[in-house]
């Protein structure tokens, strides 16, 4: 028996249990993404005019990823309806080029164990990649490269908003972390530069003026050797050394600027471990900037977390400059880079330097974390010490993202809702004989515990089903011999660990 026969019978067009992951999945993108939702939902989206952190602990397949895509799209529908006070959303969910730049920066012993690898990472490292993520979003969109899409790009009319001031941290943030590699770093950065409007003649001044000297000092001991000399008189050996002399004065303002710039460079390619940058191109690109407003600005050139809170606050200012009142990160998929390899103690060690309440609680800022549930069992062996530097009490923590059964059956409902044709309105129970209660559909649904396990075992019922029949001889109501059956096998499939 066809098992699209047996859906068309119930007025379902499609089966709305054959996808299992939410970011591939088309019914919940199309449909369910809009109108379903777990009964915490309020608590973890929070009200965007003032930014919140959210951090949910869940088993695998709880729909910890669909919760995050359901917080983008509303993010998304906010700032439509609040253009001049929106929301800049950051996704941190694609670890692994972070993990690979910063695992290229350590000494080999190092580097060929992930262990030890993510020992090495920090809180900066974190606000580095957050940086790095958002900055290259935000050249895009000032730019208009971006390739993926996105749905608020920024007119010329809101660029000229920002001053000088702004321009200039602007500039330098993108020159520590934009990551693009739609064109050379340096050709992107100038046409920032220019898009900004940002004047840096003066900075041209000293290699001109070291240029125009080098020309004069050379005609000037020309002039002296060229001069005859009178009879019985010789020149003096010390004129030899006139020429070096005069041009080591007059490139002396240009190269120890040079030097300058090129030991910053070092210093940000050595501490700034997430991103891939030349020093060289960065060394220029510093010099492109006037020596007065790069004095005293911060860079990420030290292993410490200030100059990252101080360019993190610049980036603010960057962005309320431009329409944007706050940031959410969402952050998701820390048990899918290669280093973790989903083990707990390896994203303990990836996750742990995160969960700093100085940065949980950042003004203007929040996170909105979709961890493991395994993670939360190792919070609960922490030492005092770690809780009082992440203050939990103050995050808004779900311990666990549970289903109950009855949530798990609307949630079935709503999936086949979105599938059903028009004028219909199926639920689990109609594919099912009389013996089957309601009672024992949400008790069955509760031992299943999670979406991703749910949707498995109503496909494999409609396979099983469909195979006892034939198109010729059709039944369109799963006897509970066939339920019972195939959930007995799927229980056992699965071990109980897994949920």
């Amino acid at each position: 028996m066809n098992i699209q026969s047996f859906l068309e019978h119930h007025g379902i067009l499609r089966n709305p249990f054959a996808e299992e992951d939410a970011q591939t999945d088309p019914v919940f993108k199309e449909h369910c993404i809009r109108n379903a939702y777990h009964p915490i939902w309020d608590k973890v989206y929070g009200d965007p005019s003032e930014p919140s952190t959210s951090i949910i602990f869940g088993p695998k397949g709880s729909g910890k990823t669909a919760m995050r895509l359901q917080i983008d799209r509303h993010l998304t529908q906010y700032n439509r309806d609040h253009v001049d006070d929106r929301v800049y959303v950051i996704h941190y969910d694609d670890f692994n080029p972070f993990l690979d730049h910063f695992s290229e920066r350590l000494p080999r012993r190092i580097s060929k164990k992930p262990e030890k690898v993510l020992d090495a990472w920090r809180l900066w490292d974190h606000v580095d990649s957050i940086l790095c993520i958002g900055v290259t979003d935000l050249v895009d969109r000032i730019l208009q490269t971006d390739s993926k899409g996105k749905k608020d790009r920024l007119e010329d009319a809101s660029v000229r908003f920002l001053d000088r001031t702004a321009a200039r941290d602007l500039l330098l943030l993108a020159a520590c972390y934009d990551q693009s590699t739609d064109s050379t770093f340096s050709s992107r950065w100038d046409s920032l530069r220019k898009q900004l409007h940002f004047n840096n003649w003066v900075t041209k001044v000293p290699l001109f003026a070291a240029i125009g000297w080098s020309v004069l000092s050379v005609l000037f001991v020309g002039w002296i050797f060229s001069r005859p000399v009178a009879e019985g008189e010789t020149r003096s050996l010390a004129l030899l050394w006139l020429l070096p002399i005069l041009l080591l004065i007059g490139w002396a303002p240009y190269l120890l600027r040079l030097v300058k710039c090129q030991f910053a460079a070092i210093g940000i390619h050595k501490h700034m471990r997430v991103g891939k940058r030349e020093t060289s191109s960065m060394r220029r690109t510093l010099q492109e900037i006037p020596p007065s407003e790069l004095a005293s600005q911060p860079l990420p050139r030290y292993d410490r977390t200030d100059d990252r809170y101080e360019l993190l606050n610049k980036f603010q200012g960057i962005l309320r400059r431009l329409g944007y009142a706050g940031i959410i990160v969402l952050m998701d998929r820390v048990d899918e880079p290669h280093m973790t390899g989903g083990k707990p103690e390896r994203m303990q060690k990836f996750v742990w330097p995160l969960l700093d309440n100085k940065l949980l609680k950042h003004p203007g800022m929040g996170f909105k974390m979709m961890l493991p549930q395994e993670l939360h069992r190792e919070i609960e062996r922490e030492t005092r010490e770690f809780h009082e530097r992440a203050r939990l009490d103050k995050q808004n923590v779900i311990p666990a993202f549970q289903w109950t059964g009855e949530a798990l059956y609307d949630l079935a409902r709503a999936r086949m809702m979105a599938c059903a044709s028009e004028g219909r309105s199926p639920e689990p129970k109609d594919l099912f004989e009389e013996d089957v209660s309601y009672q024992r559909l949400l008790s069955a649904f509760q031992s299943l515990r999670v979406p991703r396990h749910l949707f498995r075992f109503l496909y494999r019922v409609l396979v099983d089903h469909c195979n006892r029949y034939t198109d010729s001889q059709p039944e369109f109501k799963i006897k509970a011999e066939t339920f019972e059956t195939v959930l007995a096998v799927y229980s056992h499939d699965n071990d109980p660990s897994f949920f």
